[in-house]
């Protein structure tokens, strides 16, 4: 066995998309049961063998947390280098592990770190003000794919932050041949629209004519995941349906289910 960081340097585009959809399938497991990990970084993703198309195990859930709906935590966890913002702002949920697999994808595509200090709290400062380099040596070489990839799990507003599962339906990271699984913002989504006033469902529904390719892409591959009835709609029972073939024992005790009990 072997952990992620002990091969070092920067890795192929190629070499560096297979290992993040193994870490960004394993998160979006986790994520979908209501455990936040807290502590992504390279040292603690292990390869079961020494072979270049071994599989990946995450380990080290020690710093991990069950986390409600629209629950935030407060307690500032983790390693320094791949902390997101808003966990030094002490209100962070899943979003903060979205940060750190953006820092782990910086070094695996260039072999240096995004935010870098002398200290713990310089690197802080860094991570709060600074914004990664792009322009040096080998990013200019690097596609414009894998570097909006990037930027978009690098984002220091945590809203604006791809998940686990839009970021394996990224173009860098597509397969077509590739099941996307289920994604826990796809509930959070629901509860919000059928609690919003009339204007701005309305609003939502003119905005939705204006989603990019991209984004229907992997809203289409959530829609199909929630198997629509024979007349092309889902209903509540659907979402519950879905939500059960995916539920383990974590879910429970993260109370993912009551999302759809408060709909």
């Amino acid at each position: 066995m072997r952990f992620l960081h002990s091969r070092g340097g920067r890795y192929t585009e190629e070499d560096a998309k297979a290992i993040l959809v193994q870490i960004l399938s394993v998160v979006s497991f986790c994520h979908l049961q209501g455990v936040v990990h807290r502590d992504l970084k390279p040292e603690n993703f292990l390869f079961t063998s020494g072979g270049e198309n071994a599989d990946m195990k995450l380990i080290d859930f020690g710093l991990s947390d069950f986390i409600r709906p629209d629950e935030r935590l407060n307690d500032i966890v983790g390693s320094a280098y791949y902390v997101a913002p808003e966990v030094l702002h002490r209100s962070y949920s899943m979003e903060a592990d979205i940060w750190s697999i953006g820092v782990i994808t910086y070094i695996l595509l260039c072999g240096s770190r995004p935010f870098w200090a002398r200290t713990e709290s310089g690197i802080f400062r860094s991570v709060l003000r600074s914004d990664p380099n792009f322009d040096d040596m080998p990013w200019p070489s690097v596609s414009p794919e894998a570097k909006d990839f990037v930027k978009r799990l690098l984002n220091k507003d945590y809203r604006k932050r791809m998940t686990s599962v839009q970021a394996l339906a990224h173009p860098w990271l597509r397969d077509d041949s590739r099941p996307i699984p289920l994604d826990i913002l796809i509930y959070r989504l629901l509860k919000s629209y059928l609690h919003a006033s009339p204007f701005k469902r309305a609003a939502l529904k003119a905005l939705s004519k204006a989603l990019t390719e991209d984004e229907l892409v992997y809203l289409r591959a959530q829609f199909r995941l929630l198997e629509p009835n024979r007349d092309g709609s889902v209903s509540l029972e659907n979402f519950k349906m879905a939500l059960a073939q995916n539920a383990t024992e974590a879910m429970g005790e993260s109370r993912v289910p009551d999302i759809l009990n408060a709909v």
